[in-house]
């Protein structure tokens, strides 16, 4: 058995090195977005979105090929609301006020509402279509095969539709005719590799942690890991907002959102044929998630802009989130059933 030590020290390398990583991929690709001519929102929602997304991706693919299907939901889920609540908090602070758009708060906020809907519908098709033998502590279980997986990519490819056709109508500016576009390609392909390795320390590290504490993989992947693979986001959205790009800031939460949810997790089904998972536990989380995204529209559709006082409330929410798993863990609370 690893020692806590030992596992925080590879937690906080492997975050180092998906800063880095991700940092890589930023740069590349919004060279590339330019040199196509991608507008703002499209950058944000799609190209930034799916590439700050990517150690997310990995954490599914890689904790579904160590068996641990759980642990990548789990990662997807923390996540999830780790983007809605902490990036547009902190992105306001160093801002001192965000941005929105009437854009983003009707099309990228509603298709990301449908998201969390199709996210949670298609666990219960798993429930009421494929079910399998309560777990131990009594709760569903759900199984999620191909067919039902293919449905949130469906969606997703909808999103990229929608997407498309505002680039059809963009008025791109003359790209700039001294990018390298091989060796921004080049680079793009290095970022992911970075990306993949630290992403498996990242899954690592949470495996360690849950048997040394005895507690469920779901549990590490909603914090260690959704913390560790969130810093992309987090550092694209900051830097948006410093330079007074708050469309894309909120776009590239959303849209980071967005993927993870219909993309990533699906990815992991169709890796494996078809995976169980807690239902019960499932839904308690999802159920905050919808909670943190009420709280988030709310605050954004408020005079289209966060400001500090805002950031404040969504910054709170997400204690309070971390303030539950803490007492789910010690036994304060039991609403979360495996915990």
């Amino acid at each position: 058995m690893q020692s806590v030590l030992a596992l925080s020290a590879l937690a906080v390398v492997s975050t180092a090195v998906v800063w880095y990583g991700s940092d890589l991929l930023e740069s590349s690709s919004e060279q590339l977005s330019e040199y196509y001519g991608l507008p703002p929102a499209v950058h944000g929602a799609v190209v930034v979105a799916i590439g700050s997304s990517f150690p997310e991706l990995a954490s599914v693919v890689l904790s579904t090929l160590d068996g641990s299907f759980g642990l990548g939901v789990g990662a997807i889920v923390g996540s999830a609301i780790f983007n809605i609540l902490v990036i547009p908090a902190v992105s306001t602070l160093f801002a001192n006020r965000l941005e929105s758009s009437r854009e983003v708060v009707y099309r990228e906020a509603q298709f990301y509402m449908l998201s969390v809907a199709v996210f949670l519908l298609v666990f219960s098709f798993g429930v009421i279509y494929s079910p399998a033998p309560l777990s131990e502590n009594g709760s569903l279980v759900t199984t999620i095969t191909r067919p039902m997986a293919l449905v949130p990519i469906l969606l997703y490819g909808l999103y990229i539709f929608i997407q498309y056709q505002d680039t059809a109508d963009y008025d791109s500016p003359t790209p700039d005719g001294n990018v390298n576009i091989l060796k921004q390609w080049g680079l793009l392909a290095a970022s992911l590799v970075i990306v993949l390795v630290s992403v498996e320390g990242l899954v690592h590290a949470a495996q360690g942690f849950a048997e040394v504490f005895g507690t469920p993989e779901y549990l590490w992947g909603l914090t260690v890991i959704a913390a560790g693979t969130s810093l992309p986001d987090t550092l694209v959205s900051v830097r948006a907002a410093r330079d007074d790009r708050g469309v894309t800031s909120l776009a590239n939460v959303l849209g980071s959102n967005i993927f993870d949810l219909l993309v990533a997790v699906p990815v992991g089904v169709l890796i494996l044929g078809e995976a169980t998972f807690d239902y019960g536990a499932a839904v308690p989380m999802m159920g905050f998630l919808t909670l943190a995204t009420i709280v988030l529209f709310t605050t954004m559709r408020t005079d289209l802009e966060l400001t500090d006082s805002e950031a404040g409330v969504l910054l709170t929410t997400y204690v309070l989130f971390v303030g539950w798993m803490v007492a789910e863990t010690v036994g304060l609370t039991s609403f979360v059933p495996g915990i």
